[in-house]
């Protein structure tokens, strides 16, 4: 039987946001299903919540509020959160990242969390209503 997690975009107000949002619909109220881009392709690996068999599907409704709230305003405001930690062989790249979000230019963070969806699940398992 295939299990449906359905992610409220209406609800998405910035990436942080997005963490509870996704985690509540996989894991319930107050659950967790990755708080990091690496982490969240963890759990879409399974074992985090959704079934290992891969039978599932992920309803993105509302997707393009969730676009406009991860868009190049929220991915410049992550990739500037990077450059504490950034080993320095990073810094031009993330340089560059950050001249073209602020530009609006390049992908998104909501770009970047279909990316890992589709190369972490089956085929077909998101759906963008």
């Amino acid at each position: 039987m295939t299990v449906t997690y359905a992610i409220d975009g209406s609800e998405v107000t910035g990436l942080e946001r997005f963490w509870n949002v996704v985690g509540e619909a996989v894991n319930g109220p107050g659950g967790y299903f990755g708080n990091g881009l690496d982490s969240f392709a963890d759990c879409l690996r399974g074992g985090m919540g959704t079934p290992d068999d891969d039978d599932f599907v992920i309803e993105w409704r509302d997707h393009a509020r969730s676009a406009r709230a991860l868009g190049h305003e929220e991915t410049a405001r992550y990739v500037r959160g990077l450059f504490g930690r950034a080993h320095p062989d990073n810094l031009p790249r993330l340089r560059q990242e950050l001249a073209q979000a602020e530009a609006g230019l390049g992908p998104t963070l909501f770009d970047r969390l279909l990316e890992i969806i589709r190369e972490e699940t089956a085929p077909g398992t998101l759906r963008l209503l």
